[in-house]
């Protein structure tokens, strides 16, 4: 015997936005007022985030930027710019010229290995 099963789908667009990899995206001001829903509430913060269905590593993201004074921003403040001068002696040898790239897309340009490694550990430091 077979049976006819008619099956309803809806779609519900609740506004949220998502990543490119389909995660959601929480605004500023609702971090902010879950971080403040969660100091009155009295729960901890894995049941919080918990009642609130969203992640736990999230939420305490959100709550440490926010003692920091983030305001529950989740990516981290650009650091000030800042230069140091570094003498190093000439090479006594013309060498050919050498090129580093950071990470952080600083470029770095001399012709002395020896004198270029010791100016990223300089920068690292």
């Amino acid at each position: 015997m077979v049976t006819n099963t008619t099956v309803t789908t809806e779609l519900v667009e609740t506004g949220e936005q998502r990543d490119r990899i389909g995660r959601r995206i929480t605004p500023a001001a609702r971090r902010a007022e879950l971080v403040a829903a969660w100091r009155e509430s009295g729960l901890t913060q894995a049941a919080f985030a918990r009642r609130e269905g969203v992640t736990y590593s999230s939420f305490a993201a959100w709550v440490q930027a926010a003692r920091r004074g983030g305001g529950g921003a989740s990516k981290p403040k650009m650091a000030a710019v800042q230069f140091t001068e570094v003498r190093l002696p000439r090479p006594t040898v013309a060498a050919l010229p050498l090129e580093v790239r950071l990470p952080d897309g600083t470029v770095l340009r001399g012709t002395h290995a020896a004198e270029l490694a010791t100016l990223v550990r300089a920068l690292r430091g």
